[in-house]
């Protein structure tokens, strides 16, 4: 009596999808066990660009012995006893394919479109026309790029060690640095070291070094956010208690003996 294989209708086997042209290709996919080996040659193109008619399946076990080739792709792919785990290897056959030679994971293999000078320069619509046509349009366009000397006569009045405000928020506290920082944008500016807890550093600045203060007191400003001169520290809320507690000691003390003068009497 021969053997028939049964399948049940909602069988399904998750196999890691391997490419012998794409070695950087693996790719978990579940297949139906109805599916027929053309079935699942079709899913598989869609997903590595290997044809149908040029696609060989083999499958491997979880420990990589080889346990079958796909031959017959009228077989549903259960004939072949796939389980969850196991490695549907994908060989293209075609040497012309898509996926020959290496060049879908080497970018260097593939040949470069290249363009004369003298070809480019007759083409209208490039890039380096728009250019030239915004330059001629507004021409401080091209000249925005700023100068390693940018703000640096409003430097000539701030020194290390001047009291500073700086905007916005009226922060004050003690200029620290003066000058280029190489970590940050061309032109000058000022380190400042905060009176209280309202900067972004302890004077490092993207791995460079340019002053030391507590961490959170640190900031780097450009010259026009610096106001050098008389700006003692803002009073903390501690200063203004030790300022006001005689006073409030001495009205207290008053009151207590106004209380007492009117009791007695």
């Amino acid at each position: 009596m021969a053997s028939r294989l049964q399948i049940q209708e909602d069988e399904s086997v998750s196999l890691r999808v391997t490419h012998g042209n794409i070695k950087s290709f693996s790719a978990d996919v579940r297949f139906s066990l109805q599916m027929t080996v053309e079935s699942v040659k079709d899913k598989l193109w869609r997903k590595c660009g290997t044809s149908v008619n040029s696609m060989c399946l083999e499958l491997y076990d979880d420990t990589g012995a080889k346990i079958s080739v796909l031959s017959d792709n009228l077989r549903p792919l259960g004939f072949y006893s796939p389980q969850d785990g196991y490695r549907l290897h994908v060989i293209d056959l075609d040497p012309s394919s898509v996926t020959s030679g290496g060049w879908l994971e080497d970018t260097s293999l593939v040949e470069k479109y290249s363009i004369s000078e003298e070809a480019y320069e007759k083409l209208d619509g490039t890039f380096r026309k728009f250019k030239e046509k915004l330059a001629f349009q507004n021409p401080s366009i091209l000249e925005s790029k700023i100068s390693d000397h940018y703000m640096g006569d409003l430097c000539a009045n701030i020194k290390v060690g001047d009291r500073c405000e700086v905007e916005p928020g009226e922060k004050r506290g003690v200029v620290k640095f003066v000058g280029r920082a190489q970590s940050l944008a061309p032109g000058f500016w000022v380190g400042v070291q905060y009176d209280e807890p309202l900067g972004k550093h302890d004077g490092m600045v993207k791995g460079t070094r340019y002053f030391d203060c507590p961490p959170l007191h640190g900031a780097m400003v450009r010259p026009d956010k610096v106001k050098v001169g008389d700006y003692p520290e803002h009073m903390s809320w501690d200063s203004c208690l030790l300022c006001v507690m005689p006073w409030l000691v001495t009205i207290l003390n008053v009151i207590s003996l106004r209380k007492m003068k009117y009791s007695r009497s």
